[in-house]
């Protein structure tokens, strides 16, 4: 989150020590906004205005704050200052907030907790990470199926101010096992004396609280909910995944593919380029490069060994670099296409023989109309290059470009087969397609160009 520079009017406020000044633009604004605008300011005067502002508005915002920011916020604190930041946040946010905190500060903090938040903590902070479990909240709304719409809207009405949604309620049985779900919708246009099991939904979407999140994420924008239901084993209620914190989750994994496709490890953060030192960079960054740097020197000894063809037709030099990049371009399209279809659950890897079919049948014009402007490139802009006596420029050309055809064909057909490959044998496909296949395809397309220039020219 980049904070935004502060207002002059706030500023003035803050200088003048006008309460009733602050109070009011803080309530003006979304506490989203208002957390981009006050993390601009000095931690002291930061925690000055949210003194000024009654405690669950200070939660918001303390919530909407940047994720580094409040950790230094919460390691200065008074313990009880920060336990009613806590009881007032949400509880996906509380929980993700302890968890960031050094574990002293969390012994310390817990039993200043209200206990029904502090079981609260315990229990969502007992999912394994990037499971539905680990990011859904327990702030949602349930109603029960002998109950009227009479009875459900005034339940509703007291309990909204607690919950993260009210847009949806959720019926649950004597056990706590979800068994329908009703709409705010539904409520207000049903008869007051209609029961809830007479107008609940019972096709119900769920996840459960093992699933990943990512795929509880992509439910809710596969069905368009406001809110995913998650159970246990049991299938008892235990929490909801919102649509916000879907888009987080998207966003984040988003992240995290992008930079395993550039070789890049780390946590995989959003918002953390700028926090992260340089040689927090370097040590994310360093590992696959000097490790594809060490395979990379397979491409010098194919190179060497065929120094003396190089000499003979220096043509040849020239085509070295379209080759790479042209090899690299390819398998990086098919790669790319493959590992986005693979992450939206589009294809598997039972869908191999598929997906090689129709990158082959992609591979051939490329590689013919690839080869032809090679050949011509040569016919017509190397007349003047040195060569063997005996050796015409078609013949040179038509070395070249079935060298590249060839190339371009493997390269795709690579680009397609490692991330499939990879997820076949349970790896991370964004980790191993991209780092993986430019050396690859480095190392396969020398030793295509030198071995067809080889047999095409008889030597």
């Amino acid at each position: 989150m980049r904070n935004q520079p502060i207002p002059t009017a706030l500023l003035e406020f803050i200088k003048a020590n006008d309460e009733k000044a602050i109070q009011d633009f803080c309530a003006s604004l979304h506490p989203a906004s208002v957390g981009d605008v006050l993390g601009a300011l000095s931690s002291q005067e930061l925690w000055h205005v949210l003194t000024l502002l009654e405690p669950r508005l200070r939660a918001e915002i303390f919530g909407a704050l940047d994720q580094s920011l409040q950790i230094e916020m919460a390691e200065t604190l008074r313990r009880q200052d920060l336990a009613q930041i806590v009881n007032h946040m949400s509880a996906d946010e509380r929980v993700d907030l302890l968890k960031r905190l050094p574990e002293d500060k969390q012994e310390a903090l817990l039993p200043a907790l209200a206990q029904a938040e502090r079981e609260d903590i315990r229990r969502l902070s007992s999912y394994a990470e990037e499971t539905a479990g680990a990011v859904m909240t327990s702030d949602y709304a349930t109603l029960s199926p002998d109950q009227t719409v009479s009875e459900a809207l005034s339940k509703l009405r007291r309990e909204a101010p607690d919950k993260e949604t009210i847009y949806y309620s959720y019926v649950l049985d004597s056990d706590r096992k979800l068994v329908g779900l009703v709409s705010l919708r539904d409520l207000i246009l049903a008869r007051p004396d209609k029961r809830i099991d007479e107008l609940m939904h019972r096709d119900i979407i769920y996840a459960f609280v093992t699933d990943d999140q990512e795929d509880a994420a992509r439910k809710i924008a596969k069905y368009d909910l406001i809110a995913l239901p998650v159970v246990n084993s049991s299938k008892a209620l235990v929490g909801i995944i919102t649509h916000d914190d879907a888009i987080d989750i998207i966003n984040q994994e988003h992240t995290e593919d992008m930079e395993k496709f550039m070789a890049i490890t780390g946590s995989h953060e959003t918002g953390t380029y700028l926090k992260t030192s340089s040689w927090g960079h370097f040590k994310n960054r360093c590992v696959w490069l000097v490790a594809l740097a060490a395979l990379g020197l397979v491409s010098g000894y194919i190179v060497q060994n065929y120094e003396g063809l190089l000499i003979q037709f220096a043509v040849l030099a020239t085509f070295m670099p379209m080759l790479a990049d042209t090899g690299g371009n390819s398998g990086s399209q098919s790669a790319t296409l493959v590992v986005r279809a693979l992450a939206v659950r589009e294809i598997s890897t039972g869908d191999i023989l598929k997906v090689l079919w129709k990158e082959f049948k992609v591979a051939v014009p490329l590689a013919v109309m690839l080869g032809v402007l090679a050949f011509g490139r040569v016919l017509f802009f190397a007349e003047g290059s040195s060569r063997p006596e005996g050796q015409s420029l078609s013949t040179i050309g038509l070395a070249i470009a079935a060298a590249l055809g060839l190339q371009v064909l493997t390269a795709t057909m690579i680009g397609a087969l490692l991330p499939l490959a990879a997820a076949k044998l349970k790896f991370d496909p964004a980790v191993v397609a991209s780092p993986a296949l430019t050396t690859i395809v480095d190392i396969t397309g020398l030793f295509i160009f030198f071995t067809t220039a080889t047999l095409i020219l008889g030597i």
